[in-house]
């Protein structure tokens, strides 16, 4: 990797050659924490399975170091899978929206949720939540690798999902300091 590129460059070429599916099997919490940490020297080019031996490829090319084979401690390389939830048995408790990354699940509070499987990475984040277990993983419709175009999809739409958290966070804040400030001026007129 060329030394004169900044922490922050480094990070973001080793980011874009990351599948984005933020699944957090590298043992991160996400695509982008994962780069910072193999520039900082924290983790290994062969913790991400969704990126599999092409991934690691493109990252010792990168970086310019010699490829290694997949870690096993974080998973196996194996065929890209949607989420899919079986509708006759959602309860619609809605604990596998917010682990989403990306916003694949489409649902309310006691109705029937959906994955759109054109929007899901697979990260199989939702899984583990479900409390009836009506999620599974199936293998996608029309196999393909997972591609730079996919990539490029999956990222906007986490970055879509964070921005939207960051200003419901910032709007809550709001609310409440309001309130605070409502409360404390009941507090004097008494």
């Amino acid at each position: 990797m060329d030394q004169s590129l900044s922490i922050e460059e480094q990070v973001n070429q080793i980011d874009a050659l990351l599948p984005q599916t933020q699944c957090t099997k590298c043992g991160f919490s996400g695509c982008k924490p994962y780069a910072q940490a193999i520039v900082d020297g924290n983790a290994e080019i062969n913790q991400c399975p969704p990126g599999g031996s092409a991934g690691i490829k493109k990252l010792a090319n990168l970086l310019k170091v010699q490829e290694k084979p997949l870690n096993p401690k974080f998973g196996t390389e194996q065929p890209r899978t949607v989420a899919f939830i079986i509708e006759q048995d959602c309860i619609g408790c809605t604990k596998c929206l917010p682990p989403c990354p990306v916003d694949a699940i489409l649902g309310a509070n006691k109705h029937m949720h959906t994955v759109i499987s054109a929007e899901c990475t697979g990260c199989e984040l939702c899984v583990a939540p479900c409390p009836v277990d009506c999620i599974i993983m199936k293998p996608i419709e029309s196999p393909s690798d997972w591609n730079q175009a996919d990539a490029d999809k999956a990222k906007q739409r986490f970055l879509n999902k964070e921005k939207r958290l960051q200003k419901q966070a910032e709007e809550k804040s709001a609310r409440l300091a309001k309130q605070k400030q409502m409360l404390a001026k009941l507090k004097v007129k008494k």
